[in-house]
């Protein structure tokens, strides 16, 4: 597995989570979506709402003790990298409470990197082999050394896109039910999954 983006500097230069948030509320503010291409505005329309999306979370979501306990528990640098695109709904669901996570222990260092502008780097961890899914996120070791990765979704919310892409449903019923599970589940998925990967970490010590 290639790390040489880490030794050249792309991953230590890459967005700060509040960078990532302040440029995606400017582009939102600042961009006439009337001027956009096509598929432009279909993206315009999901970043506009993501950012909804995310904020609520940010508002209403903290960390639980169990994961908190774990998070508080690293003791050497950490390095969190997440590939994303803020018009992506799953990112949407997920990456606020990963952020959160990550500020419960000042030795992790949370980075941002844009999917289509990292298209390299984003080939190294595709989805079974074949799919630039996002988010994902990568955790580092202060040597590059990778500790775990997690990512594009829950495993449970996994299961049910897949078993709505067996099922001749439309897309947009696809993702409202999918976007259903997340408000429901309010990420209890994901902080059991992020929990028992850093357990395992311990356990590897």
């Amino acid at each position: 597995m290639p790390y040489d983006f880490i030794g050249n500097g792309r991953l230590e230069n890459a967005m700060k989570y509040d960078e990532y948030l302040t440029k995606w509320k400017q582009y939102i503010e600042n961009t006439n979506h009337e001027d956009l291409a096509e598929v432009d505005k279909i993206r315009y329309g999901f970043s506009k709402l993501n950012l909804h999306r995310t904020l609520r979370i940010h508002k209403t979501y903290s960390v639980g003790d169990d994961l908190r306990d774990s998070l508080e528990s690293i003791d050497s640098p950490q390095t969190w990298m997440v590939l994303t695109e803020h018009w992506c709904g799953d990112s949407a669901q997920n990456l606020p409470f990963i952020a959160e996570m990550a500020k419960q222990n000042s030795l992790i260092d949370l980075r941002i990197l844009e999917r289509d502008k990292n298209l390299d780097i984003m080939d190294n961890y595709l989805t079974n082999g074949k799919s630039r899914s996002i988010p994902k996120l990568v955790a580092f070791d202060d040597n590059g050394s990778e500790l775990f990765r997690w990512g594009p979704r829950p495993q449970t919310a996994q299961s049910l896109y897949s078993d709505l892409m067996e099922k001749d449903i439309s897309k947009d019923e696809r993702n409202k039910q999918l976007h259903l599970w997340y408000s429901k589940n309010k990420g209890k998925a994901i902080e059991k999954e992020l929990e028992e990967l850093l357990n395992i970490l311990v356990l590897k010590a």
